[in-house]
């Protein structure tokens, strides 16, 4: 059993859905690896993954991922490519520029109104 403070890994919360086959996870995985490293600093169990196609093999397929992140919105990445290889690689690295605009966006030195929130509780606190 992993501890809660180990890192989250891709192939640890990592579900295939309608579309896919479970020998594609590896294959999966190894697309997915620099996904593990905008992961990381979640605890393990607290992020889980859904990738699913839809009309596999045809010009209209979507590929879709569902990122759950405990104690924060649901992300979502949709790719219309027809070929699978691509369409992971467009769900990753738009999973990737959305959890990291999320996570700068909750950061104080990137948002005004929280940096303005801790100058007023610093100015206010002269003990």
């Amino acid at each position: 059993m992993t501890s809660p403070s180990t890192p989250h890994s891709v192939d640890a919360g990592l579900r295939l859905g309608d579309g896919l086959n479970p020998d594609e996870r590896p294959g999966i995985v190894a697309t997915f690896a620099s996904l593990d490293r905008r992961l990381k600093s979640y605890p393990a169990g607290s992020v889980e993954l859904l990738l699913t196609v839809k009309e596999r093999d045809t010009p209209s397929q979507r590929t879709t991922l569902l990122a759950t992140i405990a104690g924060t919105p649901d992300v979502v990445a949709n790719s219309t490519s027809p070929d699978l290889g691509s369409a992971l690689i467009e769900v990753r690295e738009d999973l990737i520029r959305q959890i990291t605009d999320a996570k700068n966006k909750t950061e104080a030195r990137n948002n005004p109104r929280l940096r303005l929130g801790r100058a007023d509780k610093r100015a206010g606190d002269t003990r």
